[in-house]
């Protein structure tokens, strides 16, 4: 049987999820969620003509040096200027503060000297140094669409737009269960032949950067009955499994799924690593995950797969970090599935971004993953790249 590829694997699996509905959430608390409802701007900004300099606000045909100009009043921001500007009138006026009526143009006040009750300009070199009402954005203008994650970057904007709150998609309620006779927990005394449950507490970290509240499941053994009955008794609105998902005699987990009327749409993937990774639809209509039982392998299957469908469940687009870099040094020609590389992502003398990827990329070797920050993508049948050459890498630090 052939295996989707990631890209045909992906669409399956989010073309089955259906977005949770949204909540409002406060501005201030709504950092990495996904916007569902477009942000609109309930004002103009600035709401007024503002000066963007300490300085003189004055006719701009009395901007010209040696002029002196009768000193009338004074705005300061968050205040109505104290009255309006007329022919060789001037008024002192702070950064923010709105331009006083009369007024056209502000005089920096390196440019100018106070003598008395008058001001004396000097060589008037620069710009009118005005913020024109609406120069940033205008009223009812849609500031964010829906689809966008947050960040402090839009958070600005969504604050400027004088909303309290953001509608949002849910925190989808995330538990992760890895199955296995091998595994104990960290922290547990672990038998000659166990080893730690590693991947489970790196997958629910995972996640909650994805905006997911997750949790980890105990370790449930090589069972279908246990299997089946960790999943009927637990409440979440995305399952990710952990191991148990290959074709050996105690890979349990998709029998166990089978049983409860579980619809399994995808049935591995040709990537490496993850090639067993599998998801399914329960009757009642909540998705499961099943990734491979090697952490690495689970890691990069969790960028490639858990990470979108996190964004489309909160109403997000499902965009996969990907960018460019050069080889630092050659690459093999690679096999007939994606390969994704753990890799190093640094910039070289000449200022470029350079892609190293390790000698070893066996998946159980999570010392190789904890020093990667990229993946670097290989296509099916690519063939041997000299140091260079233009790859693609995917991952958290572009």
């Amino acid at each position: 049987m052939s295996l989707p590829d990631v890209e045909t694997a992906r669409a399956t699996m989010l073309a089955a999820i259906t977005p949770l509905p949204g909540e409002r959430v406060p501005v201030g608390e709504a950092d990495g969620r996904w916007l569902v409802e477009p942000v609109m701007a309930s004002r103009d900004q600035p709401p007024f003509h503002a000066s963007a300099m300490d300085g003189w606000a004055v006719r701009a045909a009395d901007a010209i040096p040696g002029a002196r100009l009768r000193i009338v009043g004074e705005s300061a921001a968050g205040h109505s200027p104290d009255g309006a500007v007329g022919p060789g009138e001037a008024i002192r006026i702070f950064t923010g503060a709105a331009l006083p009526d009369g007024a056209d143009h502000v005089v920096i006040q390196e440019e100018a000297a106070r003598d008395g009750d008058h001001v004396v300009l000097g060589k008037v070199a620069g710009p009118a140094y005005v913020r024109p009402r609406g120069g940033d954005f205008q009223a009812g203008a849609v500031l964010l669409e829906a689809g966008q994650r947050l960040n402090p970057w839009r958070l600005v904007l969504a604050a400027a737009a004088g909303g309290l709150s953001v509608s949002c998609g849910p925190r989808p309620q995330v538990a992760v269960l890895a199955n296995g006779d091998e595994l104990v927990e960290p922290g547990e005394a672990a038998g000659p032949h166990q080893i730690y449950n590693s991947a489970a507490p790196a997958l629910a970290a995972f996640a909650r950067r994805h905006a997911a509240d997750a949790r980890t499941l105990r370790p449930a053994a090589d069972d279908e009955a246990v299997i089946r009955s960790v999943v009927q008794g637990e409440a979440f609105d995305l399952l990710v499994t952990i191991g148990g998902a290959s074709v050996g005699d105690h890979d349990r987990v998709k029998p166990a799924l089978r049983s409860l009327g579980a619809d399994l749409v995808v049935e591995g993937v040709a990537v490496r690593p993850g090639k067993p990774v599998w998801f399914a639809i329960l009757p009642d209509g909540r998705p499961v995950l099943g990734l491979p039982g090697n952490p690495a392998s689970a890691l990069v299957c969790a960028e490639l797969f858990l990470a979108p469908l996190l964004a489309v469940m909160q109403g997000g687009a499902p965009e996969i970090p990907m960018g460019r870099a050069l080889l630092a040094e050659p690459a093999p020609a690679n096999g007939p599935r994606d390969h994704y590389m753990r890799a190093v992502l640094a910039s070289g003398p000449d200022g470029a971004l350079h892609a190293t990827p390790f000698a070893n990329q066996d998946s159980s070797l999570v010392t190789v993953m904890a020093r990667s920050n990229v993946l670097l993508r290989r296509p099916p049948g690519a063939a041997a790249s000299d140091e260079g050459e233009t790859v693609e890498v995917v991952g958290p630090t572009l």
